[in-house]
């Protein structure tokens, strides 16, 4: 066995497989799945984009993350009980979305898209404070990018599989069978040992007044400011890219079949390549470094939704399905490196006495772009025009990286 593999064969890394998959899953179905199914069934662009506000619970989970560093369910444990509880709802919320139907029952759609939204930003909050507290300082690098490459490979099953079961099977059964998909997660939290390296805070006034405290006096007022400026930047700009990639696809001739199976499966190993190509990069470069690198292999992925725009709409040849490829294999491993980079950068930047909160409050700052700028893509792109919003894009993604220069400067001395 390479040397070089080593780390990755170990018992930790396959629960982050487990943390990854489980958390991608219902983010990729608001954002894959539940898109091309309104478009199917009828629904406008500018309403498809405001679904876009359904996801405001990624962004306030911090408000709810110190009751869940403070309070533990009776059974399983502090982190793996939150975990188990969202794990079963999010299944019962899936399912009951793919009754309802569109035409008839939008704003009922919408409503249990909201609360499939909580309980994923909930059991994101127990996933994250579970692993940061299951992974050594060292192995944070490499066990959040293989987190994030199971994220990114969750994405396939809303994203790839269901849009090519909706061609041969009726909406409700595609959302039933997506549902299953969490079930490998709650096993996992039935199967492992709840880690336990911090306490819970003394008391409520503890868990919400101390993480804050801790991290402003660690940055200091204008470091704080910093950091929390980098992290609402460094993915704004592939996030406002990605928005409405599934109704970009439709619109430029490509069937939700060929999406499934070309365009979706086309990421699959650039997807896996980038992200365990990520960790081990990081073991080698630190997390600066990374940020810095993968950071603009990122920025140049958008490029290529511009080019792909810039081609227009027409039916799908082997030619045309073979440059959807190329643009969605390199968005794959360019987004998927960056985002490997970044959520190493945040789990680094928690304290571990303050896990969930911290976490929570970092990861909701990162989700603002994707709810509430991400809202204003269908409009964007009605005045713009595809390639104009993809060029916009590419520049949205500047402010991050020049922020770099503050947050994790190159020649830094090298953190892990």
């Amino acid at each position: 066995m390479p040397a070089w593999l080593t780390p990755l064969l170990t018992r930790r890394m396959l629960i982050c497989v487990f943390t990854g998959f489980s958390s991608g899953l219902p983010l990729f179905l608001l954002l894959n799945l539940l898109p091309a199914w309104l478009k199917t069934e009828g629904i406008g662009l500018k309403e498809i984009g405001l679904f876009a506000l359904i996801q405001f619970p990624y962004t306030w989970k911090f408000l709810w993350s110190p009751l869940m560093d403070r309070y533990a369910l009776p059974w399983l444990g502090r982190r793996r009980s939150w975990m188990a509880v969202t794990h079963m709802l999010l299944i019962g919320a899936i399912a009951w979305m793919g009754s309802l139907s569109p035409k008839e029952e939008l704003a009922t759609i919408a409503a249990v898209a909201v609360l499939l939204s909580v309980f994923s930003a909930t059991l994101d909050i127990a996933l994250d404070a579970y692993r940061r507290e299951l992974l050594e300082d060292a192995e944070l690098g490499l066990g959040n990018a293989v987190h994030v490459n199971a994220y990114k490979v969750a994405g396939l099953i809303p994203g790839s599989l269901s849009l090519w079961l909706a061609d041969r099977l009726p909406w409700v059964e595609v959302f039933m069978i997506t549902a299953l998909f969490m079930l490998p997660g709650l096993v996992m939290t039935l199967m492992v040992k709840e880690p336990g390296k911090a306490p819970p805070p003394r008391d409520l006034r503890a868990a919400v007044i101390e993480p804050f405290r801790e991290f402003m006096g660690r940055s200091g007022l204008s470091g704080a400011l910093l950091v929390l400026g980098f992290i609402f930047l460094y993915k704004l700009g592939d996030s406002l890219c990605t928005a409405l990639a599934t109704p970009f696809y439709l619109e430029m001739g490509f069937s939700k079949s060929e999406i499934g199976i070309v365009a979706k499966n086309a990421g699959l190993w650039p997807s896996v390549i980038g992200g365990l190509a990520g960790g081990l990069w990081m073991v080698k470069l630190g997390i600066n470094r990374s940020l810095w690198v993968f950071g603009i292999v990122q920025m140049v992925a958008i490029l290529g939704f511009a080019w792909l725009a810039s081609l227009g709409a027409a039916p799908a040849t082997p030619e045309r399905l073979a440059s959807l490829a190329l643009v969605i294999g390199t968005e794959a491993f360019g987004v998927g490196l960056g985002t490997a980079a970044f959520v190493a950068y945040i789990a680094r930047t928690t304290h571990p006495a303050y896990t969930a909160t911290q976490f929570a409050l970092f990861t909701s700052l990162a989700a603002v772009p994707r709810t509430f700028i991400n809202a204003s893509a269908g409009w964007l792109v009605q005045q713009l025009g595809w390639v104009v919003f993809f060029l916009l894009c590419f520049v949205l993604a500047v402010p991050g990286m020049l922020l770099l220069f503050k947050v994790a400067p190159w020649n830094e001395a090298r953190k892990n």
